[in-house]
């Protein structure tokens, strides 16, 4: 048996092609008024696409990206918090808080991925990129709070109707609340799916989540606005809809990355690659995983028993480059060599 490991960088001793494959020509991407909507709730995956090759330089744009947007959200709280000041309106209070608090979540991702740039350990020994996804258990929490909260204030103002001061300045400041949390969103999810980080763009959706709490403040306070006051809390309810919408989204890419779940197209992508490798007689098996925002990949193979040792490890060493350059944002991968038995060679040979 013979294996090697490879690493993205790794001299390529058989001229192999620089180029990635490029997958983005195979999604499907939703069109159409209800494609926008879908995309809205649940945003496309991007695994395949959007490749950065260097671990510290993806770790680099997830920190650039949660710098940025703290920075997005707290200048926007701060903008409501100038109209809570003149206008005097304590839900505003509320809800301005509220976003303040939902601002500091991008912190633990933060300190997920200074967490995941440092070197595996022989306690650690894939290093602490696992981080990242136990971040991002965090932010699944936090929008299940906003939902809850949502709800129970709808529900609350249902029960209790409670009159709405100071329209003019609350719809300001739902405005406002609803540019900046979309605007971060979007930036989130996109270097989120860029780097290959769940956390992050669950991140991104759980700032989305707030731009729809404001937007109910909007809405609701249009319809009181119109004379009917119950506006406000049937718009909030149709919010908190929409945010449970948005978590089982979120909690879907979260567990499955903590259950190392993986897209099967990458899968199939990596075995096509190998079992096209000279020398290669069948692909016993092909393991992925992701630990952060990195893929780690493990495959079997039968090879032609007429190989020497040398022969057969230099073919182990070539399969696992053709993996890095045939699965994006490939961290590393192993691949073990056995020797075909006959009735193995026979099969290959049939098909």
């Amino acid at each position: 048996m013979s294996h090697t490991r490879v690493q993205p960088g790794t001299p390529n001793p058989r001229g192999l092609a620089e180029d990635h494959v490029d997958h983005h020509d195979h999604h499907h991407h939703r069109g159409g008024l209800w494609g926008a909507v879908r995309e809205v709730f649940s945003p496309h995956s991007h695994d395949h696409t959007d490749s950065v090759d260097d671990a510290l330089e993806s770790s680099a744009q997830g920190i650039r990206a949660v710098k940025i947007s703290l920075l997005a959200l707290g200048m926007t709280a701060l903008f409501q918090l100038v109209i809570v000041a003149l206008s005097g309106s304590v839900a505003l209070a509320a809800d301005t808080i509220h976003n303040f608090s939902d601002a500091l979540t991008a912190i633990p991702l933060w300190i997920a991925f200074v967490l995941g740039r440092r070197a595996a350990t022989k306690r650690y020994t894939y290093g602490l990129g696992r981080a990242e996804d136990l971040a991002g258990l965090f932010v699944l929490v936090m929008i299940a709070l906003s939902a809850g909260i949502a709800g129970y204030q709808a529900v609350r103002r249902l029960i209790h109707p409670v009159a709405i001061d100071h329209l003019g300045w609350v719809a300001a400041a739902g405005v406002i609340g609803f540019v900046g949390n979309e605007l971060v969103a979007l930036y989130r999810i996109r270097v989120g799916q860029r780097i290959g980080s769940a956390a992050l763009v669950a991140d991104g959706l759980h700032a989305r989540t707030d731009g729809f709490t404001s937007l109910a403040v909007v809405f609701g306070a249009l319809g009181v606005w119109l004379g009917f006051p119950l506006a406000d809390p049937i718009i909030g309810l149709l919010i908190t809809a929409a945010i449970l919408v948005v978590l089982r989204t979120a909690a879907k890419d979260v567990f499955a990355r903590l259950l190392d779940g993986v897209d099967p197209g990458l899968v199939e992508a990596a075995e096509h690659a190998l079992a096209a490798e000279s020398g290669v007689v069948g692909v016993r098996r092909v393991r992925m995983r992701w630990i952060g925002h990195r893929l780690h990949a493990d495959a079997e193979l039968d090879i032609d028993a007429s190989l020497t040792l040398h022969e057969a490890h230099r073919l182990a060493h070539n399969a696992e480059h053709t993996l890095t350059h045939a699965v994006p944002r490939l961290s590393t991968a192993l691949v073990h060599a056995y020797p075909a038995t006959p009735s193995v060679e026979g099969r290959a040979q049939s098909a």
